[in-house]
């Protein structure tokens, strides 16, 4: 059964407005992409979705109670909510520092939760 998707392609700032025509389980074409990365932007967006995630981790000893972290790499789709459940979860010591790793593997993806700022002790 032939299908037609749309989406728009993320992949350079142009930000086309890509169809996608699938069979079943297979890309058949992508059309109105200004560049190659759009056709590699819609088998991964159609086949493996993946999305850097943001949050914030509470902090023991802090100036501020919370320290903002995100994904070091996008991680798949389907795995967000169980990536914030363990992110909502986590408790770290201060000081932080920024790139520091708050928590390593989250749910073995491979992918690390980083701190993206500094912060002291109170």
């Amino acid at each position: 059964m032939v299908e037609k998707r749309k989406l728009i392609c993320i992949s350079c700032p142009v930000g086309c407005e890509l169809t996608v025509i699938l069979d079943e389980d297979k890309i058949i074409e992508v059309e109105d992409n200004a560049c190659k990365l759009g056709i590699d932007y819609a088998e991964q967006e159609i086949f493996d979705p993946r999305r850097m995630v943001a949050s914030t981790v509470k902090v023991k000893n802090g100036y501020h109670p919370l320290v903002p972290v995100y994904t070091e790499h996008p991680i798949p789709k389907p795995m967000i909510m169980n990536i914030l459940a363990e992110i909502r979860n986590a408790e770290i010591e201060a000081p932080v520092e920024v790139s520091q790793v708050v928590i390593e593997n989250v749910l073995d993806t491979g992918v690390n939760i980083i701190a993206s700022r500094n912060l002291p002790e109170a």
